[in-house]
């Protein structure tokens, strides 16, 4: 019998982590075709979202999925990001976070998925890139 994954259950306990402690969680994304994300966002097949609870509306972080509503450009979406897909959650002022293997689903073309509900045409400017802490990269720490 094979045993559910943790990696759920870590998602939500560093969420909390970040929000007990005035941090702000983002994750790292592999965009594959069942990722419903703003796709004018992906870049090299990935996008970093801030799903704490000042960006986001509704957020649901189920086992299998994670859903919410986010602004991009002034446009409320709603995001739906397979558990699976997430390679790291940290917190963005200092980098601590746990990183997570992400199977290559081999979908990286994923020119012909769904697009998001909501949003006419391009939303302004780009997305906000974390806050990189001092010294450069953000660097990731093991929580124990």
């Amino acid at each position: 019998m094979e045993l559910p994954s943790t990696k759920p259950y870590l998602l939500r306990a560093i969420w909390e982590w970040c929000a007990d402690n005035g941090f702000t969680p983002h994750i790292a994304v592999k965009v594959d075709w069942r990722t419903r994300v703003p796709r004018e966002f992906v870049r090299d097949g990935q996008i970093v979202l801030n799903i704490g609870p000042e960006a986001t509306h509704k957020l649901q972080m189920g086992n299998e999925l994670i859903e919410f509503q986010a602004r991009f450009g002034g446009v409320s979406r709603q995001l739906s990001v397979p558990v699976e897909q997430v390679a790291v959650i940290y917190a963005r002022e200092n980098g601590a976070g746990i990183p997570f293997e992400v199977a290559d689903s081999g979908d990286a073309d994923f020119a012909d998925a769904p697009e998001i509900d909501g949003g006419e045409g391009e939303p302004e400017g780009t997305p906000p890139k974390p806050t990189p802490p001092e010294g450069g990269r953000p660097k990731l720490q093991r929580i124990k």
